[in-house]
């Protein structure tokens, strides 16, 4: 079997780039071993403010101008719906809250996601004595829907190999890689937490980190807006809603634990107060890098051997446009910008 490209991993990260590859016409095939969780329990939003101090987020405005139509383009093809609209109100804490939204709401980085207002929540099960802030233009993506759709997309199409990727048996060569078989061009890791385990690019500084999440059916709530205090409350439908999350440096394991649980009920009851029953409780390791930047890149030695992961918290915005700096540098020789690239790390 020869192909083009062979990609390890099939989260948000393996999805954007191997749609860019179908986009190019290049042959691939994925190995996917259901190891990483990230994506799959991940909240999914896309909101290009920092809600802790209201300043912008990293690239964010390039970054949502590739995704959005990256994430119309799946839902066109897959005949399904994965971007949910959804504005935000960010409840405040005090006055000086309320100052820093107004100042942050002159910016023009700001001015088409912040309103210049201080919101009265009329919801009786929302504690919110300082009013809120509201973000427009801001959603969520299904990332669970979308990752169990896309994998049945390319088993259709036998695309994919759902099995543990054997480093030991990838041969290098100066055209290409061999696997088991498979002549490939190059070979793309997306593996997520998974990258510890990897011999070519396990000396990366990745900070992984768990999070957990609990879904929560609240009858009472009927709010059509995520919530964000001291945790997210999101709406998911059916009077369901996904609240999170939690960041565990030190447990690397995807079981949700009941200190996670507590946390957030903790959190939660601060300023939900209407009635509401858990229906789920899940868990994943986030692949966070200490610069809160991706990690993409070609490795120094094996020129066909490169990685794109790293994707943290913002994995839905991320992923589309570190995916075309991948191929791009792979394909036409061009750099990946310096902030991203995995050389920043070289001693």
């Amino acid at each position: 079997m020869k192909v083009d490209y062979i990609i390890v991993g099939m989260g948000l990260a393996g999805i954007a780039f191997s749609k860019k590859l179908l986009a190019e016409n290049k042959t691939f095939v994925v190995f996917e071993n259901e190891s990483q969780h990230s994506s799959v329990v991940a909240g999914g939003m896309y909101n290009p403010v920092v809600l802790k101090r209201f300043t912008p987020v990293w690239d964010a405005s390039p970054q949502l101008k590739i995704a959005l139509p990256f994430y119309s383009e799946l839902e066109n093809s897959l005949q399904a719906h994965y971007n949910h609209s959804l504005p935000i109100h960010r409840i405040f804490k005090s006055v000086q809250e309320q100052n820093n939204w107004f100042v942050a709401c002159d910016k023009p980085l700001m001015q088409d996601y912040m309103l210049p207002v201080v919101g009265k929540d009329k919801n009786p099960g929302i504690i919110s004595d300082f009013g809120y802030g509201k973000l427009i233009n801001t959603g969520r993506i299904d990332t669970k829907s979308l990752l169990k759709d896309y994998r049945t997309f390319l088993m259709d199409k036998n695309l994919i190999k759902m099995e543990t990727f054997i480093y030991d048996a990838l041969e290098h060569f100066k055209e290409g890689i061999s696997y088991k078989g498979i002549s490939a061009s190059k070979i793309v890791f997306c593996e997520g937490f998974g990258m510890l385990q990897n011999p070519w690019f396990k000396d990366l500084p990745m900070q992984e980190a768990k999070g957990e999440l609990i879904t929560i059916h609240a009858p009472e709530l009927k709010a059509d807006y995520l919530i964000k205090a001291a945790v997210f409350v999101m709406p998911i439908g059916n009077d369901l809603y996904k609240v999170g999350a939690t960041f565990n440096w030190k447990d690397k394991t995807n079981a949700p634990t009941l200190p996670g649980k507590e946390e957030l009920l903790m959190k939660l009851d601060m300023f939900l107060t209407c009635p509401y029953e858990i229906v789920d409780h899940v868990a994943g390791i986030r692949p966070t890098v200490k610069d809160r930047r991706p990690l993409v890149g070609v490795h120094a030695t094996y020129k066909n051997c490169a990685i794109l992961n790293g994707l943290g918290t913002r994995g839905v915005m991320i992923a589309p446009q570190a995916a075309n700096q991948l191929y791009d540098c792979l394909e036409y020789n061009t750099p990946i910008p310096s902030d991203v690239c995995i050389s920043r790390f070289k001693s």
